[in-house]
């Protein structure tokens, strides 16, 4: 159940759809008139400044754009389908206005849509931070770390933790001092920001420069996670690698009915033991699901559940890597309940090691498990040696921990 919500952004969205009543008119850029926002600011109360006066000179906004807390509002209400701008006017969604009289829905919504809102607030232009740019991870890392904690985790070290998730698909080795520097400050000003907006939506509290989730923010990212309340159906899964020769490699694991597949993605690579270092899909079919880049056309595995596409006896096929290509099984064997004192996602069985990353695909898994057995094998030190080991005996293709899957799990939360 969500605790009772006292959001500052909650009723702002509230009100502005409100004011959109049965449509307004936008500018040709599709923004909201400079007219509607001298309104608008008051109205809401997001302390956008319209026109300063330095010295004698006063300047004015001259685009809605410029105002990042209205624009904030606005996009609120878009991402969770309260409005939706159609030509050059913003009109309701009539189907979703039951959202403004439930206020612990409507919070729900914004706090699991919240990784879409990056450029409603964070500054574009010359000082656009990475963070921006990789919103949807960095606010992500910037959460797990929160939710991880048992109280307040210094704002200093959830700068540290965002820097790195959001830096981590660039290479910067080559930056000056001066464009280093500049981006650690715009990453830490954008982190700030970003955890300010979490203090506005009532998910976090912000106290002597740390930060801590609220109960209301802590009941959001078990959903956001998909990790069930007691009674909430459970789905036990086998997760087999296909096309194996010799010993099946498989995993049984207990997960939320309605886990997100992005977290589905990373429950299969804790539980089957890859690093995750590659790209990967869902298929149930028809439709591919994954991550929601242009160029790959998935549907974005984000907003798609297990139980959206799959019932006890149903079936998923899970690709990663897409050179080795490891096809998966996904099978949902069948439903039970969560229970109070039960761990989800939790691995109850399995059998066999899993593959190496890049060692070829099931092809080159099997010529790497025929060399390793034959000392004499000219390629055998070379093998032994990309793999990292002293002795070929290290590494026993049958070999399974369950308490190992589950430490994995636990680290990946």
């Amino acid at each position: 159940m969500v605790p009772a919500v006292k959001s500052e952004l909650v009723e702002q969205v509230r009100a502005f759809t409100e004011w959109v009543g049965a449509g307004r008119k936008l500018t040709q850029t599709g923004r909201i008139t400079l007219a509607d926002a001298k309104t608008l600011v008051p109205l809401l109360g997001t302390g956008d400044v319209l026109e300063q006066t330095i010295g004698s000179h006063v300047y004015r906004t001259r685009s809605s754009e410029r105002l990042l807390n209205l624009m904030l509002v606005v996009e609120c209400a878009k991402v969770v389908r309260l409005v939706r701008k159609t030509g050059q006017r913003l009109v309701p969604v009539k189907k979703n206005q039951t959202l403004l009289d439930d206020p612990q829905k409507l919070w729900l919504a914004l706090f699991t849509g919240f990784d879409k809102l990056g450029e409603a607030f964070l500054h574009g232009g010359f000082s656009e931070s990475l963070l921006r740019r990789e919103f949807a991870h960095g606010s992500r890392a910037a959460l797990a770390s929160l939710y991880g904690a048992d109280g307040a985790v210094p704002i200093a070290s959830l700068c540290t933790t965002v820097r790195n998730v959001v830096s981590a698909p660039y290479i910067l080795d080559d930056l000056t001092e001066f464009q280093s520097e500049m981006l650690r400050s715009t990453n830490d000003r954008d982190t700030k920001e970003t955890l300010e907006v979490l203090r506005r939506l009532g998910a976090v509290t912000l106290q002597d420069e740390s930060a801590e989730l609220t109960e209301l923010g802590r009941s959001g990212m078990r959903r956001l996670l998909g990790e069930p309340e007691a009674g909430d159906p459970i789905y036990q899964v086998k997760i087999t690698l296909l096309e194996i020769e010799g010993l099946p490699v498989w995993r049984r694991v207990l997960v939320p009915a309605a886990i997100p597949l992005d977290r589905l993605h990373i429950v299969i690579q804790a539980a089957m033991g890859w690093e995750n270092y590659h790209l990967h899909y869902f298929l149930d079919g028809k439709t591919y699901y994954g991550e929601a880049e242009p160029e790959l056309q998935y549907r974005d595995e984000r907003e798609v559940r297990l139980d959206d596409l799959v019932k006890p006896g149903g079936r998923l096929v899970y690709n990663y890597d897409f050179g080795d290509s490891w096809d998966h099984e996904i099978l949902v064997e069948e439903s039970t309940v969560a229970t109070a004192d039960g761990r989800y996602p939790r691995c109850i069985a399995g059998q066999a090691a899993c593959p190496p990353e890049d060692v070829g695909g099931t092809g080159g898994y099997a010529r790497l498990i025929q060399i390793l057995g034959e000392p004499g094998h000219p390629e055998h030190q070379d093998i032994v040696g990309w793999l990292g080991l002293d002795d070929p005996g290290q590494f026993d293709p049958g070999r399974f921990s369950l308490e190992e899957a589950n430490q994995r799990l636990a680290a990946r939360r």
